[in-house]
């Protein structure tokens, strides 16, 4: 397969650097407002289905973990994502700068 191919707009990956760490930081910030926020919804139905005590408790005893969950992910760096990526792959080309059968001619 040739490196590029006509027609194709896609950008060529040619580095394997990680994300800015302003990005990473950004999406574990998203992260951990979104598992907070979600306290408040299981506190409020724990509330909402307090006749049913049992379920109730369950609810209680879900969201308790949150917050201690969501620091736990606010501060782990994000793995390594496996991206489906276009990349360069040179070798392969009939177009070569040197001709396969050139002469070299000995001085002596």
């Amino acid at each position: 397969m040739s490196g590029f191919q006509r027609g194709d707009d896609t950008p060529v990956l040619i580095t394997e650097a990680e994300p800015s760490y302003d990005d990473q930081q950004a999406a574990r910030r998203k992260k951990y407002a979104l598992m907070m926020s979600l306290r408040i919804p299981c506190l409020i139905a724990a509330v909402m289905v307090y006749p049913i005590w049992w379920l109730s408790l369950i609810i209680i005893a879900v969201s308790i973990p949150l917050p201690w969950m969501a620091v736990l992910v606010a501060n782990d760096r994000p793995p390594r994502k496996s991206e489906n990526v276009r990349r360069f792959r040179g070798g392969g080309s009939s177009r070569e700068l040197d001709d396969p059968a050139h002469w070299v001619v000995d001085s002596r």
